[in-house]
């Protein structure tokens, strides 16, 4: 599976965050599978989904945040701590979705609006 980085700016101008590794779920299989039964996700690193705008947590193992963004990855909604077999979410007019370990997204200080920058490993526009 591909990865590539996400930057996410911080609004703290003397600390910068560093880059999120996302995984990159663009076929069928791969959106389906998803992270389930997965056992956890490493600290800095994420799923992206796409094209995907709704999830279940149906057959997961740790909760998430999920982080829809449009097709300029500009952040549409943050969900919070999505728990294991008991979530679903979805934001309509979403392109993608980023999971991430439960409480990243505020560690990151993602909320709607943010303006992400996707880039591959050569550091190409990935999105």
């Amino acid at each position: 599976m591909k990865s590539i980085r996400c930057s996410v700016p911080s609004r703290n101008t003397e600390k910068k965050n560093p880059p999120l590794t996302l995984e990159v779920a663009d076929s069928f299989f791969s959106r389906f599978r998803g992270l389930m039964l997965r056992k956890k996700l490493p600290s800095g690193h994420g799923l992206l989904l796409a094209p995907c705008n709704s999830i279940h947590m149906c057959f997961m193992r740790f909760a998430i945040d999920a982080v829809y963004i449009d097709k300029d990855c500009r952040i549409l909604k943050v969900v919070t701590n999505l728990r294991p077999w008991i979530g679903l979410s979805l934001c309509r007019h979403a392109k993608g979705v980023i999971e991430l370990p439960a409480h990243t997204a505020a560690h990151y200080g993602m909320v709607r609006g943010v303006q992400l920058e996707m880039a591959d490993a050569s550091g190409a526009d990935a999105m």
